[in-house]
C-alpha cells in the first residue's frame, strides 16, 4: 500500500505543479492582454474626394484584406475558433449599431490601424497593424475616409476570447497575437510613395500587405509559425524558391488564377483571392521587389 501513497503524492504533486504553471500562465497573459499603451495622437488628413474614397476600398479589399477578417460588409464577424486556443471576433467598423464607426474618432482609427491599440488604449488582438503601421499618411487617411463612407450595418459581434490552451501558448511564445507589442510606436510614419511599376512600390506593398507573416522575415518560407500542424508550409518567394524561373507575367497569372505556371493549385491560406484583385502594375511591382532580395534556400533567415 505504501507505493501507492507515494504514487498518490507524485501525481498530487504534479498537479499541483500544474495549477500553478497554468495560474502562472493566466497571469502572465492578462497582463499583456490589458495592458494600457500610451500613444500620441498622429494629425491625418481625411480626405472626401471620390479618387481618395476609390483607393482606400481599394487598399481595403486588396492588400489589407479587411474584409477577410470583418467581412464584406466590414460589420464584423467570427473569424477565427479554435476550441480551448482561441475565438476571435472582429468589430463592427460601420457606424450602425454595435458598430465603431458611430463614435471612433479619427485618432482612435489611427490608433486600432498603425498601433493595434483600441480606444481604451489596450492592445487588439489578432489585429495586423504591425503591417498597416508602414502605410503612408495618405493611404492610411484613405483607408478610414471609405470605412467611415460604408454604409450602417446593425450588428454586435461579440468580444473575443483566448481560452486556457491559448494563454499558455500565448505565454511561451508560441502565439503572437498582439501586434502592439512588436511596434515602435514612436516611430514617424512612413513618407508617400508614388504608385506603379516600381521596386519601392513592390517592397510597400509587400511589407503592408504582411507576405513576412507567413513567408517569414526573409521570404525563404518553410513552416508557418503559429499555424495549425496540417497547413501546408509557404513558398519561398526569394530568387532562389520557387518564382526564379518566373517571368512578370507568371507571377501575375499565378496570383490571379491561385494556379503557378507548373500547374499546381496554391494553398487557400493564401490570400490570392485578394491579392488578385491588386492591378497588373502593382503585382508587377512586388514581383520586381522580390526579384531584388537576397536569394535563400526554404527555411533560411
Amino acid at each position: 500500500m505504501r507505493i501507492f501513497r507515494w504514487v498518490g503524492i507524485g501525481i498530487g504533486a504534479i498537479v499541483g505543479l500544474m495549477l500553478i504553471a497554468l495560474a502562472a500562465a493566466y497571469i502572465a497573459s492578462n497582463a499583456r492582454l490589458n495592458k494600457t499603451y500610451q500613444i500620441a495622437d498622429e494629425q491625418i488628413d481625411i480626405p472626401t474626394n471620390a479618387a481618395s474614397l476609390a483607393r482606400g476600398k481599394y487598399l481595403v479589399t486588396t492588400i489589407g484584406q479587411c474584409v477577410d477578417c470583418h467581412g464584406d460588409n466590414l460589420a464584423g464577424r467570427e473569424f477565427l475558433n479554435a476550441p480551448g486556443i482561441v475565438r476571435a471576433v472582429s468589430a463592427n467598423l460601420t457606424s450602425g449599431k454595435g458598430g465603431v464607426g458611430a463614435t471612433f474618432s479619427t485618432a482612435d482609427w489611427v490608433r486600432a490601424l498603425r498601433h493595434g491599440v483600441g480606444s481604451n488604449g489596450q492592445p487588439l488582438l489578432i489585429m495586423p497593424s504591425q503591417n498597416f503601421n508602414h502605410l503612408s499618411a495618405a493611404d492610411l487617411g484613405a483607408i478610414i475616409a471609405y470605412v467611415k463612407s460604408v454604409p450602417p450595418v446593425d450588428n454586435v459581434p461579440g468580444s473575443s476570447e483566448v481560452q486556457l490552451l491559448g494563454r499558455v501558448l500565448f505565454a511561451a511564445g508560441q502565439i503572437d497575437a498582439l501586434a502592439a507589442e512588436s511596434i515602435d510606436h514612436s516611430a514617424p510614419p512612413p513618407a508617400d510613395l508614388p504608385h506603379g511599376a516600381t521596386v519601392s512600390n513592390g517592397r510597400y506593398l509587400v511589407t503592408v500587405g504582411g507576405c513576412a507573416d507567413c513567408h517569414n522575415k526573409a521570404l525563404s518560407g518553410g513552416p508557418i509559425t503559429g499555424a495549425p500542424p496540417n497547413t501546408p508550409p509557404a513558398a519561398n518567394i526569394t530568387p532562389g524558391g520557387e518564382i526564379s524561373g518566373w517571368t512578370d507575367a507568371d507571377f501575375v497569372k499565378t496570383i490571379r488564377t491561385g494556379t503557378n505556371p507548373a500547374g499546381k493549385q496554391l494553398s487557400t491560406f493564401m490570400p490570392f483571392k485578394y491579392l488578385g484583385r491588386l492591378t497588373d502594375d502593382d503585382l508587377r511591382a512586388m514581383y520586381l521587389y522580390l526579384k531584388t532580395i537576397p536569394a535563400k534556400p526554404t527555411g533560411a533567415q
